[in-house]
């Protein structure tokens, strides 16, 4: 796709003709053939999108990311090391380092002390999986959890580890996830964007690394592919109620006016975001009332509001946060994503990872319960990590009950579910440190292809012309999709 092409997609007497000799040839063509429903006719109605996608049957209609902004200690949650223990405050071993490259904050260092998990590991379900006592929520959904614990990056530092994992390029300027599922799939619904954002609020302190809108912006693709960040104060979206003393017939009679304005313009100029403009204007009309019944929690039972945790109805926290990803699940969302900030535990494990699990695990476990409840979650893919892990030695002061812990991008545990994700496994496996993958690595970039897969996408053909590059999500390393992993 490219701005020409896509210009001449609207109908102008020109297109008009020439689309309607390419239609008899394929009405001639149908009428060869057996005259059985195609694929297309059997997928859901969707808004939007590009002619041919999917590419085959999806197993996930809808996706929901849970990503856990700064970076998870992994050998604290999910990734037990028994071994590490007699080790405290030995030196990490040369032949483990590798002499991988270090951040500048730990970088000069004298040494590398080991620092074991002060916390208590027992598997759970009947897969087995191994978990942390800080996640007891999520032992509940052990036999729903596809565990993978051989990602691995090359970025070290947050802004280019969270541009690449979201982009596929650790540069700015490129299109995010959900931007190309929006671009290639459309949406399920035309009351609501295809892609919306949300950050909640997050109890590991105050500052935390900055998120910035490219995260989910669209890059090159129409600026309509781009998330919608719900907000946590005042309207849940810019701009969206009407200003004082503007009465909605007169909004919809100046919406009139300025679509008559703009489609002339795209007339004359044949930009391709005249016409996004556009669709924006009436997506936001729309929403005007669709997002005031989205917001509003008062048809959920008791029991749901229950399941999500005691913050469910304090606007802006995580379980509010998850719970409006269900809604949205629900009222036909493509893609929506949630970054939760401060899982960057430099220092003070033992005192800020408790309250980040706190706030997450109980919401993550009733979305998954909520999604299986519903029937939900065999057509909904939700995925939950961060950009990398966290080093297995001890950066800063060490105690058996407090340590820190620096950037590790050689191997970090993200777990996945529902929508064509095999359940009750874990996948990978990592040496004794949690510092090397000795078993099944898995790059960001087949993450961002197993979602694709589950989405209906082939990674190879998703790609869009921008500076006479064929750009894609997945770049050009042909890292496919992690079939070990799909059902």
């Amino acid at each position: 796709m490219n701005p020409i092409d896509e210009y001449h997609q609207h109908i102008t007497r020109r297109s008009l003709f020439g689309r309607a000799a390419m239609g008899l040839g394929g009405a001639a063509l149908a009428s060869l053939m057996s005259g059985g429903k195609t694929f297309a006719d059997e997928t859901p109605k969707s808004f939007g999108g590009l002619p041919g996608l999917p590419h085959f049957a999806p197993k996930a209609k809808r996706a929901i990311y849970l990503f856990m902004a700064g970076g998870p200690c992994q050998q604290d949650l999910f990734d037990y090391k028994p071994k590490m223990e007699p080790l405290f405050d030995k030196d990490l071993p040369d032949e483990i380092r590798q002499g991988q490259r270090l951040t500048t904050m730990t970088s000069g260092q004298a040494r590398f002390p080991l620092a074991p998990s002060k916390y208590k590991f027992a598997q759970h379900g009947e897969s087995g999986a191994w978990m942390s006592e800080l996640l007891p929520y999520h032992t509940k959904m052990a036999d729903d959890l596809c565990i993978v614990k051989s990602m691995f990056t090359e970025a070290i530092n947050h802004d280019p580890g969270i541009t690449y994992i979201c982009t596929g390029h650790q540069l700015p300027g490129r299109a995010s996830l959900g931007s190309w599922l929006s671009y290639g799939l459309g949406n399920l619904t035309d009351d609501l964007p295809s892609f919306v954002v949300m950050t909640p609020t997050w109890s590991n302190g105050k500052t935390a690394q900055a998120l910035y809108n490219r995260l989910w912006g669209s890059g090159f693709l129409a600026s309509k592919h781009a998330g919608v960040a719900l907000r946590t104060q005042g309207d849940p979206v810019l701009f969206l109620s009407n200003p004082p003393g503007v009465k909605p017939e007169a909004r919809r009679r100046a919406l009139d006016t300025l679509t008559r304005l703009n489609q002339q313009t795209a007339a004359e100029y044949g930009d391709p975001e005249t016409q996004t403009r556009i669709a924006q204007y009436e997506m936001a009309w729309r929403m005007q009332s669709a997002v005031p019944q989205l917001m509003d929690f008062s048809d959920e039972t008791k029991q749901s509001l229950e399941n999500y945790g005691p913050d469910v109805e304090k606007p802006g926290t995580f379980a509010s946060s998850a719970l409006l990803a269900r809604r949205m699940a629900e009222r036909g969302v493509r893609f929506i994503q949630l970054f939760h900030r401060g899982w960057d535990q430099h220092g003070n494990v033992a005192g800020h990872l408790p309250t980040q699990c706190k706030d997450v695990d109980q919401p993550c476990w009733a979305l998954i319960n909520d999604l299986k409840q519903r029937d939900m979650l065999d057509e909904t893919l939700v995925i939950w990590g961060g950009e990398f892990g966290r080093t297995a030695y001890c950066q800063g002061s060490l105690t058996r009950e407090n340590y820190g812990r620096d950037h590790h991008p050689r191997c970090f545990t993200i777990w996945m579910a529902g929508g064509g994700i095999k359940p009750g496994i874990t996948y990978g496996e990592t040496d004794d440190f949690s510092y090397n993958i000795t078993e099944n690595p898995v790059h960001i970039h087949q993450l961002n292809a197993t979602i694709l897969q589950c989405m209906g996408i082939d990674y190879r053909k998703l790609s869009y012309k921008f500076q006479g590059l064929d750009m894609k999500l997945t770049g050009i390393d042909n890292r496919g999709p992690v079939n070990d992993i799909l059902v």
